[in-house]
């Protein structure tokens, strides 16, 4: 081959592969449904978190203030388990049309609520849709696009969630500086109506290939308990609760992790329990990356208290590490040559960045150099995520046999959501034995920072070394 006929093939191939492919006029309408959907759920989960002080006001409930996270992480992990039959038995337009109704019916319910147990429910009945859309708009990649476009649409719904950091907020910020909160809630509706229409009028109609397999109940049993429990402990401030808590749950995740290797209706695919262990290190790396990004739950209250920060600035503060989780997913999705080199270097980003916040989180000044410190230390924390993330759900779809490619999707968002609800509530343990409850002062608040930091600063560290042998 000429010098220039090469050139040719190589700029054929990168527009093939390229985010022109994918966003273009053939696979555009696909890219948006399967991004909206992620967002919807991402939105879901920032709006409703800025929020809660106008709810309470509004309609009481302050004891179950934190429950309207933990129910709805709970949920989600609920609807994800059930992602991959859902999907076998009706398709991906039917799945889609199906989970878009179940999280619309939630948010009419949340805009409704005229007591927080009742937005309780709304908040259990959205989790289970917007966890089911999200592990179903996974899935339906690996269906829809050529694998060569897989990266780059790993990416783009990944990325839905630094969107989600930026309008979340901002919608509910908005009506609850109005004094109208409910009306975040009905602003979404119309447009899950519309993804649930027109957007799941793009996705295929058809089944996927084989039998359906029957909704693991025994396994999302056992997980969904684990998470319940761990969400539950972390809400109290005694030490003992959530050391009993970590404790159940933790005994509950090897219960399920046992019930998967032998069962024959699972939530991760055989693979995982193979002689073969790339599959399992790609998802414990996954899972430590999830629980290291987690210490952003408590950098908008540091924000406040530490830094001076008021509650939007402090919001978009923490929205950083989502940014540069987004801005790593569409920049290195398409380096598909080298993989391996970023695969191995991208937790080294996130463990300089938690470094970073154990020196500049815990200053009490609203000065310029410590309040940069903070953003640089989680856009680091973020841009590891990010660099990895792509490759990573990229492999397990690789390395999933076809015959149980139905659960490849669906367990990328079961291992994502399942440690973000363990990551949530250790850093709620850890902050608050540190002294985080602590109302004497601004000492307690900068411990608590100081330990949160350096602690899941582990977790990266731990990535750093499990990513060897995923990238092998």
């Amino acid at each position: 081959m000429t010098e220039a006929a090469e050139r040719i093939a190589n700029a054929e191939a990168r527009r093939a592969t390229g985010w022109g492919a994918l966003l273009g006029r053939r696979h555009g309408p696909v890219s948006a449904t399967l991004a909206g959907g992620v967002a919807l759920h991402a939105i879901n989960v920032y709006l409703a978190t800025t929020i809660l002080p106008s709810v309470i006001t509004d309609v009481g409930g302050a004891n179950l203030y934190a429950w309207a996270t933990t129910v709805f992480v709970f949920a989600s992990v609920l609807g994800s388990t059930v992602a991959s039959s859902v999907l076998a038995a009706r398709g991906p337009r039917a799945s889609y049309r199906l989970a878009s109704l179940i999280l619309g019916i939630g948010t009419v319910v949340c805009a409704l609520a005229p007591t927080m147990p009742i937005l309780l429910a709304g908040r259990l009945v959205q989790g289970i849709g917007g966890g089911l859309l999200f592990a179903l708009c996974y899935s339906v990649v690996r269906i829809t696009f050529d694998e060569a476009l897989w990266p780059r649409a790993m990416a783009l719904v990944s990325a839905m969630w630094g969107v989600a950091t930026l309008v979340g907020p901002a919608i509910g910020g908005a009506f609850a500086e109005l004094g109208v909160w409910r009306w975040a809630f009905w602003v979404l509706v119309p447009v899950v109506a519309f993804f649930g229409l027109w957007g799941a009028a793009q996705l295929p109609a058809g089944g996927v290939d084989g039998a359906a397999p029957r909704i693991p109940w025994a396994g999302v049993s056992l997980l969904a308990a684990a998470v319940l429990v761990i969400s539950g402990a972390s809400i109290s401030s005694r030490l003992t609760v959530n050391i009993v808590g970590l404790v159940v749950a933790i005994l509950l995740l090897v219960a399920w992790l046992r019930h998967e290797r032998s069962a024959t209706r699972r939530l991760v695919p055989a693979a995982a329990f193979g002689p073969e262990p790339r599959l399992r290190v790609v998802y414990l790396t996954m899972a430590l990356l999830v629980i290291a990004g987690t210490v952003e739950v408590f950098v908008p209250y540091f924000g406040q208290r530490l830094q001076g920060l008021g509650p939007l600035a402090a919001g978009y503060l923490g929205a950083v590490m989502a940014a540069g989780w987004t801005a790593a997913s569409l920049t290195c999705s398409g380096i598909e040559r080298r993989r391996g080199l970023i695969i191995a270097i991208a937790p080294a980003f996130s463990a300089l960045g938690l470094i970073a916040l154990i020196f500049t989180g815990p200053v009490h000044s609203d000065g310029a150099v410590p309040i940069g410190g903070v953003a640089l230390g989680l856009l680091l924390l973020g841009w590891g995520i990010g660099m990895a993330w792509p490759h990573l759900t990229t492999m397990v779809l690789q390395l999933v046999p076809d015959s149980d490619q139905g659960l490849a999707g669906s367990s990328v968002t079961t291992i994502q959501l399942t440690a973000t609800a363990f990551g949530s509530a250790i850093a709620g343990a850890v902050t608050n034995v540190a002294g985080f409850s602590d109302s004497a002062g601004i000492n307690g608040t900068q411990t608590a920072a100081r330990w949160l930091f350096a602690i899941f600063t582990l977790a990266a560290l731990f990535a750093l070394a499990t990513v060897r042998s995923a990238r092998q």
